[in-house]
């Protein structure tokens, strides 16, 4: 069961969404006292700025929402593109023109892309598996996927924005709260939910049977693939004599190098591949990309901005989060996480991590 998170901020951000958005309200002394006082840099000034976001600005207005979003917050955005948008009007059959009029809707879909706190990448991502409130009141959910957080069914594409009230996160998707998406019929039919639970089903067959090899097998059999991958990784490991200790107990989790990250490092260095596997320090450059446990996409994005201790005599590596991407030693981004191994999980980097030493 996913975990239900509850903002004491949320409440109190909630209240005044409603208080500053009600105009119906002739209560003079409630009004004043929830008015916020503007930000040097709001996160609507940021959506502005960006020149993405035309529709969504557009929204806000028509929702009597950009004071709110002027306001001291803090706020989480989870701004949907004008590309986003376009895909959405499309999808539900109606003109940008007919959601701006209908207000109460509107409102609705705007706060449901609004958290009550600042939550940047790293906070999100640590959310993975969870349902999180929105000042709609409806819930989001929040899952990373093969190193990218998803919001329902939507991906950020670019995160951490930062404002002085807060932080826009952007997305490709417009959300849709439940009970709005099934006024406007926007329902999952059974057939396609059929397909998806065989294709589950077969996904998580495959995944068996590629944890019945270890990480040392897995990257021989990539190199006897087609196409080929992991040639020179696979080449080091045997020169250095590590493969049994891969084909070991573990758990591992291995930054594993392409062979097109190898060839730029020696085309860098100016070295053959030859002269590289001679080197004295081979052994020590592959312990570098190894750490003790198993530590999938999720737990490292989760454990970021951290220096983790390899099996080179605990050197660490230095993991970042940025624009939602895993970066190792600023130099190197995992391009494919979570290879799941008997004994461990491989990580796939597009270059190679050399030690300081």
């Amino acid at each position: 069961m996913k975990k239900r998170l509850s903002f004491f901020a949320l409440l109190l951000a909630f209240a005044m969404i409603v208080a500053a958005c009600s105009s119906d309200s002739d209560d003079t002394t409630t009004t004043t006292s929830t008015t916020e006082p503007a930000a040097d840099t709001s996160v609507l000034d940021l959506a502005i700025e960006a020149g993405q976001f035309s529709t969504l600005i557009a929204a806000i207005d028509a929702a009597g929402l950009s004071e709110t979003l002027a306001g001291e917050g803090p706020f989480t955005v989870l701004a949907p593109t004008d590309a986003a948008f376009e895909a959405a009007f499309e999808a539900l059959g109606i003109t940008a023109e007919e959601l701006l009029a209908d207000t109460e809707t509107l409102t609705a879909i705007l706060l449901y892309h609004v958290l009550g706190e600042a939550a940047d990448s790293q906070a999100v991502a640590a959310l993975d598996g969870s349902s999180v409130p929105t000042l709609n009141p409806q819930t989001i959910d929040i899952n990373v996927v093969d190193g990218q957080v998803m919001i329902n069914e939507a991906t950020v594409v670019s995160a951490d924005l930062t404002a002085d009230n807060g932080i826009v996160h952007v997305i490709d998707g417009v959300l849709l709260p439940p009970d709005i998406a099934e006024a406007l019929g926007v329902a999952m039919a059974e057939e396609p939910m059929e397909e998806e639970t065989t294709t589950t089903t077969e996904a998580a067959t495959t995944t068996t049977e590629a944890m019945e090899l270890t990480i040392a097998e897995t990257v021989v059999e990539a190199a006897a693939g087609d196409p080929a991958q992991f040639t020179v990784l696979l080449a080091a490991l045997e020169t250095a004599g590590l493969v049994d200790a891969l084909n070991g107990e573990g758990p591992f989790t291995v930054f594993a190098p392409t062979d097109e990250a190898f060839a730029a490092l020696l085309e860098e260095l100016g070295v053959t591949a030859e002269e590289l596997l001679a080197n004295p320090d081979l052994a020590n450059i592959l312990l570098y990309h190894v750490v003790s446990g198993e530590f999938l996409a999720a737990d490292v994005i989760g454990i970021a901005p951290a220096d983790v201790p390899t099996l080179y005599d605990e050197n660490t590596v230095a993991i970042a989060v940025v624009d939602g991407s895993v970066v190792i030693n600023d130099v190197a981004t995992v391009v494919t996480p979570d290879v799941m191994a008997s004994n461990g999980v491989i990580h796939v980097i597009d270059a190679v991590l050399v030690p300081a030493s």
